[in-house]
Formats: structure tokens, C-alpha cells, sequence
């Protein structure tokens, strides 16, 4: 497992740059009024279904959420882009015994009130226009090692273009309760009402 070597320096830099990027690409990024819970940390559950997805997670982060931005990468993937190692990425290894450790790992980083930890709960990519999230029983075993106050957060990332050459990005954020507060089984079943939720809205947004 690559444990992050985070850098506020960078990682600030880093959030500010990708924005600038990300202005460029889209024509817009809308995300929905949130307010995170006071004295929480944050698990950010997000649909994982392109490139871009570990930068959305950068933006909430820095730009709404208020948080330190971890985020858990495919191993080989980290492996071969080291630089986000400095931005919060670590790593986890499926089917292994590391894997344990880094589940561990982003329990313990959920320890800290300032701390978000990113987590594609679907462990792979899948089209944004599913119906239904997949969530990896790791995610279980995450939730069940985080010790302090911790909220989950479900992002749903829709694109659509409308009259624009460019995509807009809409990001629809859900509170689903804190770590431990519910059994898993209800959790699941909440973000997949949270998705379809976020599906539902999605047809009527202003552009």
C-alpha cells in the first residue's frame, strides 16, 4: 500500500489549478447547496464513471466541502501517476491482503474532523446513466474502523450539454447520515434512492 505524503502547499496550489482546468472543459460545474456537518469528518461516496471523477472530488473538496482532500486510487493507477500522492492519494490493491490495511488506513485518516476521504464505492467505472450504485462490501468494513464523528456524503455527477459545445457537469450531493449510524444494508439502499433522486432531478435543471 502507498500511503499519502500530502502537501497543503501543493494540494492548495493543485485545487486552485484544476479548477482554472475544469472551467476550461466545461461549460459549467453546478453542484447543490450543501452544508457539511460542524466537527466532522467527511467520507464522500461518489459514482465513478470517467476521468474526471477524482477531480470533481478535488473541487468539493476544496471549494465546498471545506476539507483536506484524501482519495483512494487503484494502486497501479497511483503507481504510475506519483505526483497525486502529494495531493492526498493513496492507494488500495484489490483482492489482496493490503487491501485491508488501506481500508484501515482511510478509517484512520476519518479520524480527524478536517479530513474528506474520497471512495468510488463502485470499484469501477460505470456509465453516469445507471440507475443503480453498486457499493463494495469493503465500504462496510471502512465505515465499521472510523472511531470519530464522520459524515458520508453521496455525490452523484450527471453531464449534460444542452445548447452548449461544451459538457456542464451537475453534481448532486446527499447526506446519508454519519459512520455507524445505520446497517449497511440501509445505507445501500439510501444512496441508491439518493441516485435516483439525483436522476429525477437531473431533468429538471436550469440551463
Amino acid at each position: 500500500m502507498i500511503p499519502a505524503r500530502r502537501n497543503d502547499l501543493f494540494s492548495n496550489w493543485f485545487a486552485k489549478y484544476m479548477r482554472y482546468r475544469m472551467r476550461k472543459a466545461f461549460n459549467r460545474i453546478v453542484v447543490t447547496p450543501f452544508e457539511p456537518k460542524p466537527g466532522h469528518s467527511v467520507l464522500l461516496l461518489c459514482n465513478h464513471f470517467s476521468w474526471w471523477d477524482g477531480f470533481f472530488g478535488n473541487y468539493l473538496a476544496y471549494w465546498h466541502l471545506k476539507r483536506k482532500l484524501y482519495i483512494m486510487m487503484q494502486h497501479d493507477h497511483l503507481e504510475k501517476r506519483m505526483l497525486f500522492n502529494l495531493f492526498g492519494g493513496f492507494s488500495i490493491e484489490k483482492g489482496t491482503r493490503e487491501m485491508l490495511k488501506s481500508l484501515h488506513y482511510a478509517a484512520d485518516l476519518l479520524n480527524t474532523p478536517e479530513n474528506l476521504v474520497v471512495v468510488f464505492p463502485q470499484g469501477e467505472l460505470i456509465s453516469n446513466h445507471a440507475t443503480s450504485v453498486g457499493i463494495e462490501k469493503g465500504i462496510e468494513r471502512l465505515i465499521k474502523h472510523i472511531k470519530g464523528p464522520c459524515q458520508i456524503v453521496y455525490a452523484c455527477t450527471l453531464i449534460d450539454y444542452f445548447e452548449s459545445l461544451k459538457p456542464s457537469a451537475f453534481i448532486h450531493l446527499f447526506d446519508c447520515g454519519t459512520a455507524g449510524e445505520k446497517p449497511f444494508e440501509q445505507l445501500v439502499q439510501h444512496i441508491n434512492n439518493c441516485h435516483q433522486q439525483a436522476l429525477k432531478n437531473q431533468i429538471h435543471v436550469e440551463h
